[in-house]
């Protein structure tokens, strides 16, 4: 199974992060919910920082404001995931190069969509 990290997550139903987790989990991706309070959402175990996820990740999906990016990069390059989605809003070129110069795959989608169009996988 693809294990799928989201940066950002909340448990507020009004947001995209708590959106994408609905339908990831729905698709039957385990999944990681990162953001500063760590709290546990949908059932899934939360945590303050990806390094302390002990799972190998295929995906992080982020929602976090480009200016948070530089606070979690070093994170994600040292889970290495296959790859990154940087969700509309969520872009930054020079994170962005940092991650492919890494060998981290890199898409500029959105998460919600990709799944409803059943491309999440496919990518």
């Amino acid at each position: 199974m693809k294990n799928v990290a989201i940066l950002g997550a909340s448990d507020n139903p009004d947001r995209y992060a708590y959106l994408a987790q609905v339908k990831l989990q729905e698709h039957g991706y385990p999944v990681y919910p990162v953001s500063r309070s760590g709290k546990d959402i949908l059932g899934a175990r939360g945590y303050t920082r990806l390094n302390h996820v002990d799972e190998k990740l295929d995906t992080v999906t982020l929602y976090l404001s480009p200016m948070h990016l530089t606070d979690v990069l070093d994170d994600i390059l040292e889970k290495k995931p296959r790859r990154v989605i940087f969700n509309p809003g969520t872009e930054s070129e020079t994170h962005i190069k940092k991650l492919e110069q890494a060998g981290i795959a890199v898409e500029r989608a959105c998460t919600l969509v990709l799944l409803s169009t059943n491309q999440f996988e496919s990518m």
